[in-house]
């Protein structure tokens, strides 16, 4: 297994990842524009729903077949992943038929009774129409995890959002409001259902074939068509239910830390403020395409690694994902926080009231950043229970602040509820994880790194803002100027981060290395870029 899997890996979805951040945020805002504040408060109280709905439904299997098609994958049992497959199918097909029946049954008590919305009764009963296709889709991108093949998960991807985008704005201006929302991502997930699939057959059940008639040839005396008798299978969906039970536990726990605010918020306030709080939660969560990206990677990574027990290559993976999240979204998240205000006003025009919140929320994000990619390992390393553990903790704790906070500070008071509760995440399961898997960071390289952004970040507060703010809210060419102007100041930023961090010694000739590959994915910039990464390897260490 070669040492650079998790960067090609992460590489993929690192872009993958950027792009559908974007289609993303062209979603949000057209919803945003088109609905107006209340009416994106409900639909912030819809998409969370949505989420814990197809978490539930999937039940966690999509990270246990990655994690056991990259084991059985790694000891050359191609007959035990078919039948992963075809089990886990036949699960998921099970929990998610009974977890819309019972979505639709408490759509309208969840709206009037527990949040006191009645616009969001018919968005919550429409939810129910998703689950179906969101888990044949869930678990055919466990497939593509599970076998490294992270371009099909990102053109999977790339279906869900671009037919949840057209027909989600198609149906609002049909006059569905939030429930053409709703209906346009069950649409996006039908299409990506098919689309999975039939990469799925082409690229996945091809291979299994092939690697089946190979071992066929090389062990003629191994009857590979001996029928999975049903205790077998009884047997394997233990196996699978054991693995899954407490990583959807950790994914709802997640979904929890994400959202429990904005549905205290809406048990609180009007729905308006949901919306103020709905657009800076998604700005505060753009570090999380790095975290995200490396999580995908790591997980069938040292699940692989664990597998042929080599104890060097799961020390190699767990101090690259960790530098590679640290070196990126810690200078990402302090840059957010200091231009929160022209920010929000750029992207939501009229959704300014949720800056201070951003602000918070992008220090909160930072720390759940590094909690993922920690979940990510123990759940690669079989110990799905201490995010799990972890995330039940932390999720108490934030409704408990959320519930003190919210009615005296708003939906500031939300937000430091998730900050202080995403710290106490992170700090548990990372001691937790490395302590079982007995790693030591790099802590000295890490602390170059804290330097540099520290630096970098207090010398952009001094650089005036007010232009881009006040100038948000008036004529295009205004708008146009602003963005330009908050890129220009992003790009410097960057060139003070990378010069600090490259004087005090912080740079590696790895990290120069995977940002001029990256580069070189990136079309116009490319050369750009390479000018840029030849010139600091001359001083990377």
């Amino acid at each position: 297994m070669s040492s650079t899997k998790i960067a090609k890996g992460s590489l993929v979805m690192l872009i993958g990842s950027f792009i559908f951040r974007i289609g993303g945020f062209v979603y949000r805002i057209s919803l945003a524009y088109l609905l107006g504040p209340t009416g994106y408060g409900i639909l912030g109280l819809t998409l969370p729903l949505i989420g814990v709905l197809q978490l539930s439904a999937e039940g966690g299997i999509p990270p246990a077949i990655a994690k056991y098609i990259a084991q059985y994958e790694a000891l050359n049992q191609p007959e035990m992943i078919r039948q992963i497959i075809k089990t886990s199918f036949k699960l998921i097909i099970v929990m998610g038929f009974l977890l819309s029946l019972t979505i639709f049954i408490l759509a309208k008590p969840l709206a009037l009774d527990v949040l006191h919305q009645p616009l969001a009764v018919v968005p919550f009963q429409a939810v129910s129409l998703i689950t179906p296709f969101s888990v044949i889709t869930g678990e055919l991108k466990g497939v593509f995890q599970g076998f490294y093949q992270m371009s099909n998960l990102v053109i999977t991807k790339a279906f869900e959002q671009s037919f949840t985008i057209i027909f989600a704005i198609v149906l609002i201006l049909a006059n569905f409001y939030v429930a053409g929302a709703v209906i346009g991502t069950a649409i996006g997930y039908m299409v990506a259902g098919v689309a999975a699939f039939i990469l799925f057959r082409k690229y996945v059940w091809k291979h299994l074939k092939d690697t089946k008639r190979r071992s066929r040839r090389l062990n003629p005396h191994n009857n590979l068509d001996e029928p999975f008798t049903l205790r077998k299978e009884l047997r394997l969906v233990r196996m699978l239910l054991l693995f899954s039970v407490p990583v959807v536990f950790s994914s709802l726990g997640e979904l929890f830390m994400y959202d429990m605010g904005t549905w205290v918020i809406g048990a609180y306030l009007p729905a308006q403020f949901v919306g103020y709080y709905a657009a800076a939660s998604p700005i505060a969560r753009l570090p999380l395409i790095i975290s995200m990206a490396v999580a995908t990677a790591v997980l069938p990574a040292t699940s692989a690694a664990l597998s042929v027990n080599d104890g060097e290559l799961i020390t190699t993976y767990i101090n690259q994902a960790y530098r590679y999240v640290t070196i990126v979204v810690l200078p990402a998240s302090l840059g957010i926080a200091v231009f929160a205000t022209p920010i929000i006003s750029l992207i939501f025009p009229g959704y300014v009231e949720g800056a201070e919140a951003l602000r918070i929320l992008a220090l909160g994000m930072l720390f759940f950043t590094l909690y993922t990619v920690s979940g990510s390992i123990s759940q690669g390393v079989g110990k799905p229970v201490i995010p799990m553990v972890a995330l039940a903790i932390g999720t108490v704790i934030e409704l408990g602040l959320s519930v003190i906070l919210v009615p005296k500070y708003g939906i500031n008071g939300a937000a430091l509820a998730t900050s202080i509760a995403t710290f106490l995440l992170m700090v548990m399961v990372a001691w937790r994880t490395l302590r079982y898997v007995n790693v030591r960071l790099e802590y000295g390289n890490f602390g170059k790194i804290v330097i540099a952004s520290v630096i970098m970040t207090i010398i952009l507060l001094f650089i005036p803002t007010t232009y881009a703010y006040t100038s948000a809210y008036h004529m295009s060419i205004a708008k146009i100027l602003a963005f330009v102007y908050i890129m220009f100041l992003a790009l410097i930023g960057a060139l003070i981060y990378i010069s600090i961090l490259t004087l005090i010694g912080g740079l590696k000739r790895s990290d120069v290395i995977a940002f001029m590959k990256l580069g070189g994915r990136l079309g116009p910039l490319a050369p750009f870029i390479t000018k840029l990464a030849t010139f600091l390897l001359r001083f990377a260490t």
